[in-house]
């Protein structure tokens, strides 16, 4: 996961709250909270990076603490809020 390049579904929608944000996919109408500032942070960094470890580094974030987001982002994949990154063609 950490050498993957991970982008935000442009159908979903962040807003933020206290606690972190609510992620809210308008294609499959999931609901997801986002309980933590930094993993908000992580996933609103993610365009511009070329590697997930790229935009942890970015974002300050301990080594020690990768694996919980390699885990939150993973989650994240499987619930189609990110996905791979998709170069757009030019032509």
């Amino acid at each position: 996961m950490l050498d993957r390049r991970l982008e935000l579904d442009p159908r979903v929608a962040l807003r933020p709250e206290p606690f972190g944000a609510l992620a809210y996919h308008y294609g499959n109408r999931k609901l997801i909270f986002l309980k933590h500032p930094d993993v908000v942070r992580v996933v609103r960094s993610l365009d511009g990076h070329d590697t997930l470890a790229d935009v942890l580094r970015s974002c300050e974030i301990d080594e020690a603490r990768w694996p919980a987001f390699e885990s939150a982002l993973t989650a994240l994949t499987e619930s189609e809020m990110l996905h791979e990154h998709q170069p757009v063609a030019t032509g």
